[in-house]
């Protein structure tokens, strides 16, 4: 992408490292959803307006603050100078907000930050969504509270918490050191032993930065394919310079630089699975099944089918179908013509035939394009029905209630299916240097705030939503926040997570465990930036210096000398303050 301003002259970026892998995405990008409708109280943004689609996920900050001070943080959590957090009554109206919408829109709500588990509402706000009839309720978290407190993850199930979007780098502890917590990967196998253990099923949620930890793919791919049980889902997300990274260098912006075409070669190359032209797909491609679903549920429906319709440069999927027991497994695409059976389908429901005969349908369709000499080798056609079934609601069969009044055997019924659609998604959104208008009116994930859904893209990236609302909206200085409620815990500086167990049930591969990352002298984060900008600084100070007195015969002047011993004094307090999490 190469763009060129008067202001601020020309600015080039990556879209991709193989234009074959972004034709085919392109290629198989089924066009957009249905105009936004129904939402002039919420869709009115200006040039950030959304146009296009239902959303698929609706993400709801509960507050700002966190207990750890990420590098990379798009939100720039703990650094903003002021709390913006949610009262009980603003989280109960964006909810009722969501609902105005008619016919209602079926979404996942994403409660986020910040850390959503610091908020004092957070098993209200879960609870809240249930009861709306909202069946996917989801928390996106560093994993720290649910690792402490197996008791805070019985209740966060019982709330109605369906999904954890849980922050995952790769695997063992020096493939996560750059989060600054020295136990991190421990506190992560914690937290999803709690969490599986409580009835709450995990999505690993993975922010690859090239040269940091892209190298770790193929790793969390097969800790996946090895914990089938726990893990049904992978969400990698390339790094968005933004938040933290607003003011990335060009030379670091292009060396860390992540796509989407990057992640499915490295997909191919780490694990040995999967082609990036044949097994990959755009997102939106989900949009024919829901809209498949939406027929055979019927217009009597209370809520429409969750559908995902961003533009193909936002995301793309693959899937992989594992046996949980015997851990036979095939990449999905290989043993289903996928586009083949996306365009039998789309005729099936432009057809518009009555429930039964459009399932009668569709289930010839799934016969014509299955391979079963490429399937799993314990795997038979009726599996993939009951399969196709039970993620669409077809039939009525009860696979497991996942509505708001789900039982513990409604979970157990469901964890019965012997087969795990382990989805790998990657999920890639904007920053400055690769903006794009046409991706933001499509938007899947908007932010509901005080003033309506706003793009999550436009929410994060540059002067921005974020900051023009948490502004208007906020709490109180961080001074004054501390003055009321005191200060909350903060793990960085290499801080350990104090846990009463680290006892987990997971598979782990040694080799990739005990793997220890190369480090060069390049700056890896904005941090490192920062620290060199100041180092540089002190050593041409200290070098002007040196040239004055013998070149110049000028000394030192005694605030000269303070100057410095201040700028020192600086980095020694913000070690103290790193090792001390305040």
């Amino acid at each position: 992408m190469i763009k060129e301003c008067p202001d601020h002259g020309k600015t080039e970026d990556i879209m991709a490292i193989d234009v074959r892998f972004l034709e085919w995405i392109e290629k198989n990008f089924p066009g957009r959803d249905l105009p936004a409708h129904a939402d002039e109280g919420l869709h009115n943004h200006g040039s950030s307006t959304i146009k296009h689609g239902r959303g698929g996920v609706l993400t709801v900050d509960l507050t700002n603050r966190c207990n750890m001070m990420c590098d990379p943080c798009f939100m720039d959590a703990n650094q903003v100078g002021y709390v913006h957090e949610l009262t009980w009554e603003d989280i109960q109206e964006i909810m009722d907000n969501a609902m105005k919408i008619k016919p209602r829109r079926q979404m996942s709500v994403q409660f986020s930050g910040g850390e959503p588990t610091v908020s004092p509402y957070f098993l209200d706000a879960v609870a809240y969504a249930r009861k709306l009839g909202f069946s996917s309720t989801q928390a996106a978290t560093n994993g720290i509270e649910f690792a402490k407190n197996p008791e805070f993850c019985k209740q966060a199930y019982e709330a109605g918490l369906r999904f954890v979007y849980l922050q995952f780098d790769g695997i063992g502890n020096d493939a996560n050191n750059h989060r600054q917590v020295s136990n991190l990967f421990d506190v992560k196998l914690r937290a999803i032993n709690n969490l599986h253990a409580a009835g709450v099923d995990i999505i690993l949620v993975v922010t690859l930065v090239n040269g940091v930890n892209n190298d770790q793919v193929g790793s969390i791919v097969r800790f996946a394919m090895d914990n089938p049980k726990k893990i049904s889902f992978i969400a990698f997300q390339p790094v968005s310079f933004t938040g933290r990274d607003e003011e990335i260098t060009p030379e670091r912006r292009l060396r860390q630089r992540y796509t989407l075409s990057h992640l499915a070669h490295d997909v191919k190359q780490q694990v040995g699975i999967t082609e990036p032209t044949r097994d990959w797909f755009p997102l939106s491609l989900m949009g024919a099944f829901a809209d498949f679903a939406d027929l055979a549920h019927g217009p009597g429906r209370d809520w429409g089918q969750v559908s995902c319709g961003c533009h193909p440069n936002c995301g793309v999927g693959t899937a992989m179908m594992i046996n949980k027991e015997t851990g036979d497994m095939a990449p999905v695409p290989e043993f289903l013509n996928i586009p083949g059976l996306v365009a039998d389908m789309q005729q099936v429901t432009d057809s518009g035939r009555g429930k039964w005969a459009s399932n009668a349908m569709m289930g010839l369709a799934l016969l014509r394009h299955f391979n079963p000499s490429r399937a799993p080798g314990s795997m038979t056609l009726a599996d993939l029905f009951k399969k196709f079934d039970k993620s669409f609601g077809l039939t009525g069969k009860n696979y497991g209630e996942v509505s708001g009044d789900r039982s513990w055997e409604d979970t157990e019924r469901r964890r019965k299916d012997p087969w795990n659609f382990l989805f790998i998604a990657g999920m890639w959104f904007q920053d400055l240097f690769n903006y794009d208008f046409r991706r933001t009116e499509m938007c899947i994930i908007p932010y509901a705030t005080q003033i309506g859904e706003i793009s999550f893209c436009a929410y994060n990236t540059g002067i921005g939503w974020r900051n023009i609302i948490e502004n208007m909206h906020k709490t109180a200085t961080v001074a004054e926040w501390y003055r009321e409620n005191g200060k909350h815990e903060v793990y960085a500086g290499g801080r350990e997570v104090e846990m009463e167990s680290t006892d987990h049930s997971l598979v782990i591969r040694a080799e990739d465990a005990e793997r220890v990352r190369e480090r060069g002298e390049l700056p890896l984060t904005a941090s490192d930036e920062e620290r060199q900008a100041r180092k540089a600084e002190r050593e041409a100070e200290k070098a002007r210096e040196i040239y004055e007195e013998m070149v110049l015969g000028k000394k030192p002047s005694k605030l000269d000398l303070i100057k410095i011993e201040v700028l020192n004094r600086r980095d020694d307090k913000e070690k103290e303050m790193s090792a001390t999490g305040k």
